[in-house]
């Protein structure tokens, strides 16, 4: 496994102590299991400014709070059928902020919900089962001129359009066999 590049709050206390205990930097990155840099970086920044925290990063600013985040990923939990367009018509009514639908799904990914097609099929019950195991049964001894006489087809939709029709749900993962999901 390769070397951490960052360290928790905790290990970077950790760390600092060690270091005042004039423990070798090397030695103190082993037992972290990071690189020997990040230790120095940690070092130099606690001289400089006298704190282990992190500076807060230049960039973009997010165009949506975290309250507007969870407003979100509400109306996708609580309508699971509904697409990234009609979330973002309501949040644009509900906080008059206007943002793309890849920001919806951004949001909602980063929330660990995917929109997937909606299991299309009924769950097997123990008559079903029942039934599938005495067809196999019946079957079990049929040669290769009789089975020649069966046409099996595997249906399966290409779609070169970018809407399928299909309706998609927004799940997270290991969702796929739950009802309402």
């Amino acid at each position: 496994m390769p070397p951490r590049r960052h360290l928790n709050l905790v290990n970077r206390g950790r760390a600092l102590a060690w270091v005042q205990e004039c423990i070798r930097l090397r030695e103190i990155a082993a037992r972290l299991g990071c690189s020997h840099s990040v230790i120095v970086r940690l070092r130099q920044r606690f001289l400089a400014t006298g704190s282990v925290e992190t500076r807060r990063r230049s960039g973009r600013p997010r165009i949506t709070t975290q309250r507007q985040d969870r407003y979100i990923t509400r109306q996708a939990l609580q309508t699971r059928t509904t697409t990234a367009s009609t979330i973002r018509q309501r949040l644009r009514v509900a906080t008059n902020t206007d943002i793309n639908e890849q920001t919806v799904r951004n949001r909602l990914h980063d929330q660990t919900l995917h929109a997937r097609r909606q299991l299309g099929r009924i769950l097997l019950t123990p008559r079903h089962m029942m039934a599938r195991l005495a067809w196999s049964t019946r079957h079990l001894r049929w040669n290769r001129q009789q089975w020649a006489h069966v046409l099996f087809s595997d249906e399966y939709r290409f779609s070169l359009e970018h809407d399928d029709g299909r309706t998609r749900v927004w799940r997270r993962p290991g969702e796929r066999m739950i009802p309402h999901a």
